[in-house]
């Protein structure tokens, strides 16, 4: 939905059950000062506004975006307010509604543990059963755990500007999800071949079979646009969790599940017994110029 040129949007962000991750990430922005000058602050639980939370939750005010952080809880009170009735009176208004964070999303780690209670404004995990379903075509999911701070940059900007955010299946703006984490990843030779980092930090090998990354698997853009515009999980050695998906968080962060020595999960658009016939092939080369590499690391460390 565009908004009128005539004047700021304005802007409102809760927070519901959340680490506050995904406001520090976002105050990591480099031009965050100059993006929120396009936007009328009417609350931001991070930084001195003309209204407080008291006033917010008189359900007296109204906004163009609105910003959710956290899991959903129905039974969350905030001031003796139900905070389901403070998002559904905020959301009815909003013309853009941005749910920041995987939480906010999908549910997360507070839906793992409390499922019963904790999910996303639009899915319960990949079930469509959020408190905003009916509003859904206003959500823009930005999941991720936390977000990088670049996603929720771009996605203002677009409103700021007036422009339309194309979205995927599950709401997230295309130009930040169509990528896998796994392209721009830097150790994508040693998966190729099937060379394998047997430690964290290793500044080589592929982190896939030995070390449970799921980037080849995972909708998300960090290793296209960087952390702070310098590096990535996978940069620094450690594995991508798949802090964007709708099934995040899983057991076993550091561990590929295997059946017979074969992945359960195969990288996404590539046909199991295509991957099985390629990976099988891979494996019977012996490739020393990057196997000597992961040697002469080991050796010099």
């Amino acid at each position: 939905m565009l908004l009128s040129q005539d004047k700021k949007p304005t802007l409102i962000w809760l927070q519901g059950v959340t680490c506050n991750g995904n406001t520090h990430s976002f105050l990591n922005l480099s031009y965050l000062e100059l993006l929120l000058s396009k936007f009328e602050l009417i609350y931001l639980p991070f930084m001195e506004v003309k209204y407080s939370f008291f006033d917010i939750s008189k359900c007296s005010l109204s906004c163009d975006v609105l910003i959710f952080e956290g899991t959903f809880d129905p039974l969350m009170q905030r001031n003796g307010v139900l905070l389901k009735d403070i998002l559904i009176h905020y959301a009815n208004d909003a013309k853009h509604i941005i749910a920041v964070g995987s939480c906010a999303s999908f549910g997360g780690m507070f839906k793992a543990s409390a499922p019963d209670r904790n999910s996303g404004l639009l899915y319960d995990g990949d079930d469509f059963i959020g408190v905003l379903t009916k509003l859904y075509k206003k959500v823009i999911n930005l999941s991720g755990c936390p977000i990088h701070p670049e996603w929720l940059g771009y996605t203002l900007s677009m409103i700021a500007n007036n422009k339309n955010i194309k979205l995927d299946d599950l709401y997230r703006p295309v130009e930040l999800y169509s990528n896998l984490s796994h392209h721009g990843c830097t150790r994508n030779e040693y998966f190729e071949w099937k060379v394998d980092a047997k430690n964290f930090g290793e500044k080589e090998g592929c982190l896939f079979y030995e070390q449970g990354c799921r980037a080849p698997m995972t909708h998300a853009s960090c290793n296209k646009i960087l952390w702070n515009e310098v590096s990535s999980k996978t940069r620094i050695g450690t594995p991508c969790f798949g802090c964007t998906e709708p099934d995040f968080p899983r057991e076993n962060f550091f561990k590929t599940k295997t059946n017979m020595s074969i992945p359960q999960d195969i990288p996404l658009g590539v046909p199991k017994r295509s991957y099985l016939t390629m990976a099988g092939i891979a494996k019977t080369f012996h490739i020393k110029r990057l196997e000597g590499k992961l040697i002469d690391y080991k050796t010099t460390d």
